[in-house]
């Protein structure tokens, strides 16, 4: 039996062709970093703020009379275990009170930090030299006492008085004052961008990736707002942290874009010779955007002078040698 060719006729059927093929999807996308931005910025409704505000005034009530009946009756009974009862109570009482004192001092701090940067951006776009000024003297109060701000507060104080408009005084403070700063707050980024890279890489427990972000990411964060003066506290933190993360979704620079792999040396390659590679490359890359968003948070001036940092930079000085990248 003699074979030949078959002819089959589509009939005018798209054929499929490689240039109208769909993409291969990315694995690598920071899922970690992606669940963490969701979470940690999505805002609690009303109806849970009150239910978890009425849990936590009923708890505290319950156990206050709890604790009044327990040292009531242990003095009636003991009178000596029911005072050192009553001394511990109040040593306890003593140090939550310590506690507020400082959650709201945190709070306070960093709303100079605000000030500070609204007032700054208020002399710049009116060139206002009388309230940048005023800038300078809050800057200066707010950095007092600190040793690492000496030399950039001694040269500001011996140069300001040469600067005639809002644009160079306040870029002077930035290039005295606050650049060594910036040098710190980078460093961290770079730090937490490393670790969150390194353990998305190479530990493949289940969420150990979303643990680590998180923990890095407010630990990154807090040490980058007491650089910068705002030593927040442990609910300032959380405050700040879910600020930056809003931001940044609200933005959408938590987007995985194509110049997030392809820009870091090595990092492409990686993407597609190990899916945990490529996934702690755009974890690392995404904590050096929340760390680049907490810098521009809790700086006190805003970027003119001196150049806003570089993910990419950051990412390539962070993860070089991890991954072989440079």
């Amino acid at each position: 039996m003699t074979r030949r060719p078959v002819l089959i006729d589509l009939d005018g059927q798209d054929m499929a062709r490689p240039d109208t093929a769909p993409a291969v999807p990315d694995e690598a996308q920071g899922a970690a970093m992606q669940r963490l931005a969701v979470v940690a910025s999505h805002p609690p409704s009303p109806l849970a703020r009150w239910f978890w505000s009425l849990v936590v005034l009923l708890t505290g009530f319950v156990m206050s009379l709890a604790a009044w009946d327990y040292v009531t009756g242990l003095l009636a009974r003991a009178p000596v275990l029911g005072w050192v009862a009553t001394v511990l109570m109040g040593l306890l009482l003593l140090v939550l009170v310590i506690i507020g004192l400082r959650e709201v001092s945190a709070f306070r701090r960093l709303r100079k930090l605000d000030a500070l940067q609204i007032g700054a951006r208020d002399a710049l776009a009116g060139n206002d030299l009388k309230g940048a000024r005023q800038v300078i003297s809050a800057l200066e109060r707010l950095y007092a006492g600190r040793d690492d701000t000496a030399w950039g507060k001694a040269e500001l104080a011996q140069r300001q008085g040469d600067m005639l408009d809002a644009d160079a005084l306040l870029g002077l403070a930035e290039t005295t004052v606050l650049q060594p700063l910036d040098q710190r707050a980078m460093r961290e980024v770079e730090t937490a961008a490393r670790q969150v890279a390194m353990v998305t890489a190479f530990v493949p427990l289940a969420l150990a990736d979303l643990i680590t972000a998180l923990t890095a990411n407010l630990r990154m964060i807090r040490r980058i707002a007491e650089i910068y003066g705002g030593r927040s506290g442990t609910l300032g933190s959380w405050r700040l942290t879910r600020g930056v993360l809003a931001h940044l979704v609200a933005t959408g620079a938590l987007a995985v874009g194509d110049d997030l792999i392809g820009t870091i040396a090595g990092g492409g390659l990686l993407a597609k010779v190990s899916r945990r590679f490529g996934e702690g490359v755009v974890n690392g890359a995404l904590t050096a955007r929340v760390g680049v968003a907490a810098i521009e948070v809790c700086r006190p001036l805003p970027f003119h002078t001196s150049p806003r940092p570089s993910v990419t930079a950051l990412v390539r000085r962070a993860l070089t040698g991890l991954f072989g990248t440079g």
